[in-house]
């Protein structure tokens, strides 16, 4: 005898809880009607260079488009709201000043840990169901808005920072989706009520001024997206705000008072790896290609290439770094790539222009950045070095 709705959701909901899942919401499968907000954001060109999002932006207009079939769009929440770890001890190796990672990339690759549990969540209700069930599983990858699937749903309210807050679990949530042609009761939608109010602690907190306004975020100043996203370099006036963050920013989502508190804790598959909340920043710089792979197997960090961590890296050096930070900076100009060029030669600018004069060594210091400039065939990298050398001459000499 085939589920009926409320069975099937019930089902769905009892298994989601087995597998770890925070929240679980159901909606039927329509066209969503704040696509045209999708079109309007794209349209003023806060999605930055992120073409893949104005490529498919049709196909999210309807999850129909992954799924002819579908008659329900399930929605899951998996927590990654994990203590800060302490530090890992400092060795020879990890000493000095230390990066930010983002909280959700500090474990296994939620995509592959989230998918995995879709999976096996919709096996699971097929076995129990006794019938064949068709499905398609998605994580933030796949074309679809999640976030408005997520409050169609009745799992959470979109909030002023553009994020999902689940009342009761947070916004450290992952989410993913599953277009099934099993009909399942649309799920209660209290939880999709903003509740922000009159708060705009998360607006405010932004260190690099990215919402234009509630509820509208400009990639182009996100440190998310200047981190991870930006192939290229991060504008000049931005860099002194992105502070010791390598990969990412939490800074609107720890504000924020619905993740205050002890609330429900992440998912053990997404509790931080050792030294991967806050790395040693030149222990990062000196990475080889291979240790490189190496540090961000299966992983969310596979989203960056190695010369934009040390991008990244180079400009934490920049803005928390010291003298003894230089020797690494200087090696790391031995780099292939003009990018990481460029912003090491930056980082050594910033650190020169707050070392007392005269440090052991000035001389030489100035000689090799004369050198390294001469040598430049990047224009960019060599305006970085040029600075750098008039910084280092000016400081040391007065």
């Amino acid at each position: 005898m085939p589920l009926t709705p409320a069975a099937a959701a019930a089902l769905f909901r009892d298994r989601a809880l087995a597998h770890g899942f925070a929240r679980i919401g159901f909606a039927p499968v329509a066209a969503f009607e704040r696509h045209r907000v999708f079109e309007s954001w794209l349209q003023r060109g806060y999605a930055a260079d992120m073409r893949y999002l104005a490529d498919h932006a049709d196909e999210r207009r309807d999850p129909r488009a992954l799924l002819a079939s579908g008659r329900t769009l399930v929605t899951v929440a998996l927590s990654y709201a994990h203590d800060d770890p302490p530090d890992v001890p400092a060795d020879r190796l990890s000493r000095g000043p230390r990066g930010t990672i983002a909280r959700y990339a500090r474990g296994d690759d939620y995509h592959v840990v989230l998918k995995n549990k879709l999976r096996e969540l919709a096996r699971a209700v097929a076995d129990a169901s006794g019938g064949a069930v068709a499905y398609v599983a998605c994580v933030d990858t796949a074309p679809l808005l999640e976030r408005e699937a997520a409050s169609a749903g009745g799992i959470g309210f979109q909030a002023k920072n553009t994020m999902l807050i689940a009342p009761g679990a947070g916004s450290f949530l992952v989410l993913g989706e599953l277009i099934t042609d099993l009909e399942c009761a649309p799920a209660p939608l209290a939880d999709s009520v903003p509740r922000c109010g009159q708060c705009t602690r998360c607006l405010e907190a932004c260190p690099t001024g990215a919402f234009v306004d509630a509820y509208t975020l400009d990639s182009r100043r996100c440190i998310a997206y200047l981190t991870i996203e930006n192939p290229g370099p991060i504008p000049r006036e931005l860099r002194a705000l992105i502070g010791d963050r390598v990969f990412g920013c939490d800074v609107c989502q720890d504000v924020c008072p619905f993740n205050a508190g002890e609330g429900q804790r992440g998912a053990p598959e997404l509790r931080p790896r050792d030294g991967y909340a806050r790395p040693s920043l030149t222990r990062l710089l000196g990475l080889g290609a291979a240790q490189f792979r190496k540090w961000q197997q299966a992983s969310a960090l596979r989203r960056v290439h190695r010369a934009q961590l040390l991008r990244n890296v180079a400009v934490a050096l920049g803005n928390v770094g010291g003298v003894d930070e230089l020797p690494h900076l200087m090696h790391a100009l031995g780099e292939r790539s003009p990018l990481v060029r460029a912003h090491v030669a930056w980082a050594i600018a910033q650190i020169v222009a707050r070392t007392p004069p005269p440090p052991t060594g000035a001389g030489a210091l100035v000689a090799l950045l004369d050198a390294a400039v001469a040598c430049e065939t990047d224009d960019e990298a060599r305006a970085e070095l040029a600075a750098a050398a008039l910084a280092a001459r000016a400081q040391f000499s007065s």
